[in-house]
């Protein structure tokens, strides 16, 4: 795996067929672990240095893009593409890898009956995967210490945020001192789809790069998405016109990630 910097946020480059692999080493590794699903928006949302997102994302171990324009704009800048994942298939992969290996899964967010309804089916599907346990989302900030002293007792391999969890990727981030060694992944459609309460996107529309305008049917206001993504076009025609000496800034981070990751 290697990791390049499209209009300085990080984005690893992360083969299918190399996944398995690269979930059993972060695994080993001691800590906190994070997961991120990287949209168009958040790369955006990560270049604004006032806020922590993008620390986030520095510290995460797995970044992988969902975002078809994601690897157009890498594309564009002339650095190594990456692979683009589908949210629930790679979710899928990743359950089964922890399955093979026995390993375990806490489940956090939606409302009870979905949970309890994407538990069941979870556990249904794979076997050998401990479920270790469960909380709903949309609790009360009283009830924070408690879950997460209910996630560092129970030590899994791998905790899915799903909706109900208001900081999203930063809500893990944010506690990374209070966990023991967890991955956290958020996806926040995750418990409704293994619940059958949500209908995933389709392949073909996903695949064609199309997913935002079933997600523009649902919230209309999303239309004005149009704007930052024109951002997004134009920062990324400003730094190839301008920033010539990118493409060996980008070789100097690759080479100084591999020795990190060699150190460590």
């Amino acid at each position: 795996m290697t990791r390049i910097e499209l209009l300085g946020v990080p984005v690893d480059v992360c083969r299918p067929e190399n996944l398995e692999a690269e979930i059993m080493k972060i695994l080993e590794k001691p800590g906190t672990k994070q997961i991120v699903f990287l949209t168009i928006w958040d790369l955006l949302k990560a270049r604004n240095k006032k806020k922590d997102f993008g620390d986030c994302l520095r510290n995460a171990d797995l970044i992988l893009p969902v975002s078809k324009s994601i690897l157009k704009g890498a594309r564009f800048l002339k650095l190594e593409v990456p692979v683009r994942y589908n949210p629930f298939n790679a979710v899928i992969q990743i359950l089964n890898t922890l399955d093979h290996h026995y390993k375990s899964l806490y489940m956090l967010g939606s409302r009870k009956k979905t949970l309890q309804k994407a538990e069941h089916n979870v556990h249904d599907t794979f076997k050998s995967l401990r479920i270790v346990g469960r909380y709903v989302g949309y609790f009360p900030k009283s009830t924070e210490d408690a879950v997460v002293q209910a996630i560092f007792k129970a030590s899994p391999s791998l905790v899915i945020v799903s909706d109900g969890i208001k900081e999203k990727n930063l809500w893990s981030y944010h506690r990374r001192d209070r966990f023991s060694s967890s991955i956290f992944l958020y996806y926040p459609d995750c418990l409704g789809i293994f619940a059958g309460r949500i209908r995933r996107v389709s392949e073909k529309t996903f695949d064609a790069g199309k997913e935002i305008w079933n997600e523009i049917g649902h919230s209309p206001l999303k239309i004005f998405l149009f704007f930052p993504y024109m951002w997004y076009k134009i920062l990324l025609i400003f730094t190839r016109l301008f920033k010539k000496n990118k493409k060996g800034e980008e070789g100097i981070y690759h080479v100084d990630s591999l020795e990190k990751n060699q150190e460590s």
